[in-house]
């Protein structure tokens, strides 16, 4: 038998990858707890769509026990692929493959994949409300976790699933995330399909990506109609605050936005006069390439907390997902835990860093001045 199966493992984070990994270890019999700052787990917005790869995300969605649930809400079209010109000419256009569906990378919205996760786990596994604020040493290489509410609890095994700004990753690594020098401004389209028919046809059934010179727009089909787009620029971390803008102030939000794609044509501009959700202002950061730390034992990290990197690769999401199946395979298939643990840092840590290293390529080329040559260039390669 395990050792794990003895021992106290606590999840830090109800992300894809935290969770997928308390699910499999429950299927073999290991007791984990998981512990997220959020109230509830309608606390707040998800976030967008995820393309599952097969030998990533959907492999730790097999090893889970969940794959046949996820296809079924899966959106294969959601893998149409679109790349306009400033002046929204039409420049490639993929269609989604003539394939099984687990044969490609369908997609699916981040709120679905975490109800379905959350769903498979037994009923008090998560403990909302727990926000860490920090970890200390205790004996025998366990930690004891202190949360914003005055609890404290100890694990043998604390695995810091919490995100680009992890507290776990504060004791194995000095790393803190870096600005990549691209901001998103996420705004949204609802019920698009009748309110917005020009921009629903321009965007398609999947993504559409609008890049040009450090700009760009791209804009992302998610479930009952809704798009959501995300207008990029290459510029400074604080750009709103030298233009004097105040982030809740749509209009001049919106006034600002125009200033600075002045030149694109007034189809791609309707993604930004035609929104139904405001504004939010995301400056994207990335941890150094590679990040390792040296195996501490009772700790370890998975996904954005061990790897975060811009979303230009398309694999963090999926990343995160393997992490968790192979660190609770590991886990379940080891009798001492602290071999596990580096069995899979072994495992992980090489493989994060190439994906990491493709991620800082893909946002590089993707907000350049000649982005668009760049990206028809890859699009034709891949598709």
């Amino acid at each position: 038998m395990s050792t794990s199966a003895q021992s106290r493992i606590a999840v830090i984070g109800a992300g894809p990858g935290g969770l997928i990994c308390a699910r499999v270890l429950q299927r073999h019999g290991i007791t984990v707890t998981v512990h997220d700052q959020d109230a509830s787990r309608t606390a707040r917005d998800q976030g967008g769509t995820l393309d599952m790869h097969p030998d990533s995300g959907q492999n730790a969605l097999r090893e889970a026990g969940l794959l046949e649930d996820f296809l079924t809400l899966a959106r294969p079209e959601g893998q149409q692929m679109r790349l306009v010109g400033r002046d929204a000419r039409v420049l490639f256009d993929a269609a989604p493959p003539e394939a099984a569906p687990e044969d490609g990378n369908p997609e699916i919205d981040r709120g679905r994949l975490r109800d379905l996760l959350l769903d498979s786990l037994e009923p008090g596994t998560v403990r909302w409300g727990h926000k860490l604020t920090h970890l200390e040493s205790v004996t025998g290489g366990a930690h004891r976790m202190h949360f914003a509410d005055g609890t404290t609890t100890e694990a043998d095994l604390v695995i810091g699933a919490d995100g680009a700004w992890s507290k776990v990753r504060r004791l194995l690594s000095d790393a803190t995330p870096v600005y990549t020098g691209v901001t998103f401004v996420e705004t949204g389209l609802d019920k698009a399909d009748t309110r917005h028919p020009a921009l629903a046809s321009l965007t398609g059934d999947g993504t559409m990506m609008a890049l040009d010179n450090n700009q760009g727009f791209i804009a992302q089909r998610n479930s009952h109609q809704h798009i959501r787009v995300y207008i990029g620029m290459r510029t400074d971390e604080n750009w709103h605050q030298r233009a004097g803008l105040d982030l809740t102030d749509v209009a001049a939000v919106r006034e600002a936005l125009l200033k600075e794609f002045a030149g694109w044509s007034r189809e791609l501009l309707g993604y930004i006069t035609d929104t139904d959700t405001g504004y939010v202002n995301r400056p994207l950061y990335a941890l150094p390439v590679p990040h390792t730390w040296r195996h501490t034992p009772g700790l370890t990290l998975l996904g954005d907390a061990a790897h975060l990197m811009s979303p230009f690769s398309g694999m963090g999401a999926n990343l995160a997902m393997l992490d968790g199946a192979d660190l609770a395979r590991a886990l379940i298939n080891d009798t001492d835990i602290d071999d596990a643990v580096r069995a899979y840092e072994n495992l992980m840590l090489p493989r994060s860093a190439e994906a990491a290293e493709g991620a800082a390529e893909g946002i590089a080329g993707a907000f350049a001045p000649d982005s668009s040559t760049q990206t028809l260039a890859h699009m034709s390669r891949v598709h």
